[in-house]
């Protein structure tokens, strides 16, 4: 049988290490001995021995929190030995390495899969305020492994080195050792110009050393982290713990 279908770039990437590679830049392979977290729902295909296991937002605490903020990462643990391929409605794929001593802020709607050597938490956005359609927390990740994280188009990575400014719907992830606030955008000689379809009247600002991931594309009100993010409950915070 023959056809372009078959040409070498679509066959399967082979690694000589276990973990998290790039298959294309759209879909993750992970080369599983042991286990990885993934986004809930992620899973296209897979070879071998493997199980999955729903943690919904990582365990009881990050569970609670994700109810009271409408945020978090619905998780799975993948175990075993094989091949797991994970995809999210075909976003570019990126990899990021973290090592000791680093510690990345994500918004949780661009998180596909991490190594369990990273540890995680649901934490607030500093300077964020209740005047943003955008959410007030993100996952913040921190300790030594990989994580795979997605963009709606290819992204630009801005160097922190004076003052920085982004739609708070296209940054999606920085080094969380920046300063963050928030500021409107009438006051910087934009607001005319800035979020008329989202509704956004505010940009995000970083101040400090690091870096921001932006990408090109706006996210729909509702997300620094995770689907639903920002978004106000119907029948107050416990109705939402109890409808979760």
């Amino acid at each position: 049988m023959q056809s372009a279908l078959f040409a070498a770039e679509n066959l399967e990437k082979e690694s000589t290490t276990p973990g998290l590679t790039l298959q294309n830049s759209k879909m993750l392979k992970v080369e599983l001995n042991g286990e990885v977290m993934a986004r809930t729902g992620s899973m296209v295909a897979y070879q071998g021995q493997i199980q999955f296991q729903a943690l919904g937002s990582g365990g009881a605490a990050k569970w609670l929190k994700s109810k009271l903020t409408g945020e978090g990462v619905p998780l799975m643990k993948l175990s075993g030995r094989g091949d797991v391929f994970l995809a999210d409605r075909a976003a570019d794929v990126h990899l990021i390495d973290l090592a000791p001593g680093d510690s990345l802020s994500v918004n949780g709607t661009n998180v596909l899969a991490f190594e369990s050597s990273l540890t995680y938490d649901i934490k607030m956005v500093q300077g964020m305020g209740m005047l943003s359609n955008a959410g007030l927390f993100n996952c913040v990740f921190s300790g030594q492994g990989r994580i795979a994280i997605t963009t709606q188009g290819t992204p630009v990575v801005l160097t922190v080195d004076q003052p920085t400014y982004a739609d708070p719907q296209a940054a999606i992830c920085w080094s969380s050792t920046l300063q963050t606030g928030y500021h409107r955008a009438d006051q910087l000689g934009i607001g005319t110009l800035l979020g008329r379809t989202t509704g956004e009247a505010f940009t995000m600002s970083f101040a400090g050393q690091g870096f921001v991931v932006v990408q090109p594309s706006e996210e729909p009100p509702g997300g620094l982290a995770g689907a639903g993010g920002g978004q106000q409950q119907q029948g107050g915070l416990l109705g939402g713990i109890l409808g979760g």
